[in-house]
């Protein structure tokens, strides 16, 4: 059967507003029309990256055995990925760079399972991971089977740079935020952007959007900086937004081999960060510098996780929060 684009809004997460275009597109943004317009304004850097399919995913359980949709890719900052995982295991993968800017997409849902894998009423959990580094819309969803849509946990919004985005991995089933959430299965809205810092006039109020939590992992871009003003004013605004009292998890950067001479500083900038961050009863504080190792095998340029280090990543945040109780 075919999905109208309204339909398919029900099996997709990680948006906080649609449009249709034109063409009969279906596009998802993770910002309001005023934080977009705002990033146009402040750098074309972060407007480009601000409207990406970033974190953004199709997720159902269903007896189909195949789904069909065409895509159009309107911008895209790097080779990365869709993906399809079944049950669990990524089964599919069709890189950006091998794909023209138009055309179809097909996913076997029962393909190279061996006929051993699903439940015996036939039923298959199933993810398609959109690409997080690219701006992907979507139309002429096809599924040959029942479905309804997945189920999921607390609504989280997600705050960070192109690590949150997900540039590293080159997989969007594999960014730091799709591993922890595989876990965690928060409802989230991810609003991380490549080349961001803490910067309160992004923060905008998100009508009829209130999550439950806030994960932000920021400072990596600023670590330089000679003053904290901007990150001490960072958080009465959040919670200004959000509510003072709103669960929010907030993670210190990671370790960054790009410049060992600046690792002082970085470690200066990160004991000035959690003084700020203390100050606030409702933040607990996870210290980037335990998440992944220190060693540029984790790496993709000693400063962006690769696959391997967004995996260490996401599990060892995973474990942090359930430690603290988030």
């Amino acid at each position: 059967m075919k999905l109208s684009n309204k339909d398919v809004q029900d099996i997709y997460f990680g948006a906080y507003a649609f449009r249709e275009t034109e063409d009969g597109y279906l596009q998802a943004f993770q910002y309001t029309a005023e934080q977009m317009a705002y990033f146009k304004q402040a750098l074309d850097f972060w407007y480009d990256r601000c409207m990406a399919t970033t974190a953004k995913t199709i997720e159902l359980s269903t007896t189909a055995s195949t789904i069909t949709f065409d895509y159009k890719i309107l911008w895209k900052g790097s080779d990365d990925s869709f993906e399809l995982m079944v049950d669990g295991l990524i089964t599919q993968i069709f890189y950006v760079k091998e794909l023209d800017d138009e055309g179809s997409l097909s996913f076997k849902l029962a393909e190279n399972l061996d006929g051993l894998h699903g439940r015996p009423d036939g039923k298959k959990d199933v993810v398609i991971y959109l690409p997080a580094d690219a701006t992907v819309v979507i139309k002429n969803f096809t599924i040959d089977g029942a479905y309804s849509p997945a189920a999921k946990g607390a609504q989280v919004l997600w705050l960070g740079d192109s690590i949150t985005q997900g540039y590293g991995p080159l997989r969007s089933s594999q960014t730091y935020v799709s591993v922890a959430n595989r876990l965690l299965n928060y409802d989230i809205i991810n609003q991380g952007i490549g080349g961001y810092v803490y910067d309160k006039k992004s923060l905008l109020k998100m009508d009829g959007y209130q999550p439950q939590k806030l994960i932000v992992a920021l400072g990596t871009n600023q670590y330089g900086t000679e003053s904290m003003q901007d990150i001490a004013e960072y958080y009465p605004r959040l919670f200004e937004l959000y509510g003072k009292d709103i669960p929010t998890l907030a993670i210190t950067p990671l370790w960054r081999g790009d410049n060992p001479d600046g690792i002082p500083r970085l470690v200066t900038f990160c004991e000035a960060l959690k003084e700020i961050l203390s100050r606030y009863a409702n933040i607990r504080v996870v210290d980037g510098f335990t998440l992944v190792p220190h060693l540029p095998e984790y790496f993709l340029d000693n400063l962006h996780p690769n696959c391997l280090g967004a995996e260490v990543y996401g599990r060892n945040l995973v474990q942090k929060i359930r430690e603290l109780g988030f």
